[in-house]
């Protein structure tokens, strides 16, 4: 029995064939010296009954079941392991607003008791729009083409919450309709959602001259109509995308980097923070941290 033929003898029985490493270097020049060369893959020790068709079928991801949604929109798909397309996104325009990581005074006593007054409070989605298009509780009302209230599905699961208007949403009144928009967009079809499935709002309604933060003085004006977004939404769980976002919410001061790993509630809902999309257009190596905060997302809401 020659060599080429007690190989093909001992790969059918499934038993390993070590080769040495100066025979496997002659036998095969093209493959890397550093590591000793196979015949067969390992037996394993507990063959089942899915073995014989697994050895003739490509492997198949294992499906996931999805929860169902009782407000009518569909569920997020199951995240896959490796992040999807949009982390190659590259830097946006000038234009755009670009928050900082950690700004610095960003928290406003957004949550304070008796902050939320009965005349917002008992608003519905028409009167809450109305009373933001006609607000002038702060010097913002001034330089804005138009307030930014809110898009989406109103009775969504999921409730994105980020930081202020751009030039682009001033000029449409919509959040996040510019290049950072986009990258939401595809960060949320990377869950299996669309815009129109989930409800997108700023803790600002208009935006700051100059496309700078927001101040810790105007996000306790516009608290009152955020909060009451909140009520009406009444979202599974909340993602807050940015420092400004993140700080307002949960009253705290701590970096993105280090909130971003916490458990966190708003009131009772569940809180994830993760990094702003125009930040992550600038830093695009944050981006395989922002998809790891969307599959927690995805895991809460089912």
């Amino acid at each position: 029995m020659n060599e080429a033929q007690r190989r093909e003898y001992l790969q059918a029985m499934g038993i390993q064939y070590w080769v040495p490493r100066s025979v496997a270097a002659e036998n095969n020049p093209v493959e890397s010296e550093a590591e000793p060369s196979l015949a067969a893959p390992p037996v394993p020790s507990a063959p089942t009954a899915m073995d014989d068709a697994s050895a003739t079928a490509p492997p198949v991801a294992a499906p996931v079941s999805r929860p169902e949604s009782g407000t009518g929109v569909a569920s997020p798909s199951p995240a896959p392991d490796e992040p999807p397309a949009w982390l190659d996104e590259v830097p946006p325009p000038a234009d755009e607003y670009h928050p900082t990581v950690d700004p610095a005074g960003s928290a406003g006593q957004f949550d304070s008791d008796g902050l939320l007054d009965d005349r917002v409070s008992q608003l519905d989605w028409p009167g809450l729009a109305a009373r933001v298009a006609q607000c002038e509780a702060c010097e913002l009302h001034k330089s804005r083409t138009r307030t930014v209230f809110g898009v989406g599905a109103q009775t969504a699961d999921l409730m994105i919450i980020g930081e202020a208007p751009g030039v682009d949403e001033d000029r449409k009144g919509e959040p996040f309709v510019g290049r950072a928009g986009q990258l939401l967009n595809a960060m949320l079809k990377a869950i299996g959602l669309g815009r129109e499935q989930v409800y997108i709002a700023n803790i600002l309604k208009c935006r700051p001259p100059g496309n700078r933060d927001p101040r810790a003085e105007e996000a306790l004006k516009c608290a009152p109509y955020l909060q009451r977004q909140v009520e009406l939404v009444n979202p599974k769980v909340i993602l807050a995308v940015g420092a400004v976002a993140a700080r307002n919410l949960l009253q705290r001061d701590d970096a993105v980097g280090r909130l971003r790993t916490g458990q966190h509630h708003y009131r009772d809902i569940p809180l994830v923070v993760t990094y702003h999309p125009a930040y992550l257009l600038r830093s695009p190596e944050q981006k395989a941290k922002a998809w790891q905060d969307l599959q927690k997302a995805v895991r809460l809401l089912r």
